[in-house]
């Protein structure tokens, strides 16, 4: 039976749990250039950030990639370019389709490339606004091409990739499914 319980009962503290520095992972994952083509490949993501009194937000929004940047237009007054505009920072998820034709008739989860990204937000009508966004025509309507600010996303660190690279079977085992690859690797890594 479900029980209630206050909020502050259930806010967890970083003294309460641990989080482990590494992802248990197999050890043949994607590679780089595999998780960069799942990301060319997607338009759709998750975008985290937090508000600047701290609270955390995500919204879902279109992408396109340039090279191994995403970039998104929003609206000016909107919080995401107002609050990712004040952090720079932003934290991505993008579900990757998996399946096939089979997903069709069987509810397969996507898989999934997670990342922490520096963000810069170009104002709208700026020199830089106005030249991606003939990159990004086709994800803005025209009549707000003019009006739409950009968040150009550079991912850091690692990606940590849940289902990419293996087989569907392998995404019911955690450890087999799970993989951190570093962004500017080419070639991938293990371990």
């Amino acid at each position: 039976m479900p029980t209630k319980m206050s909020l502050e009962e259930a806010k967890l503290g970083h003294d309460t749990f641990e989080v482990p520095d590494r992802v248990p992972q197999a050890e043949v994952g994607p590679t780089g250039e595999q998780v960069w083509r799942a990301l060319h490949g997607a338009s759709f993501a998750v975008l985290g950030y937090v508000t600047p009194s701290g609270s955390p937000r995500s919204s879902g929004v279109l992408y396109t990639t340039l090279g191994r940047r995403l970039y998104v237009a929003v609206a000016p007054g909107s919080w995401k370019a107002k609050h990712v505009a004040e952090s720079g920072a932003v934290s991505v998820t993008v579900p990757v389709r998996r399946g096939g034709i089979l997903s069709l008739v069987a509810p397969i989860p996507p898989a999934t490339i997670s990342f922490h990204a520096a963000a810069i937000v170009h104002p709208a009508g700026s020199p830089t606004a106005r030249a991606l966004m003939e990159e990004l025509g086709s994800l803005v309507p025209a009549e707000r091409r003019a009006s739409a600010c950009i968040i150009e996303i550079v991912p850091e660190g690692r990606f940590l990739t849940y289902g990419l690279g293996v087989t569907l079977r392998e995404m019911r085992d955690p450890v087999a499914a799970t993989a951190r690859v570093s962004v500017s690797d080419e070639g991938g890594e293990s371990g």
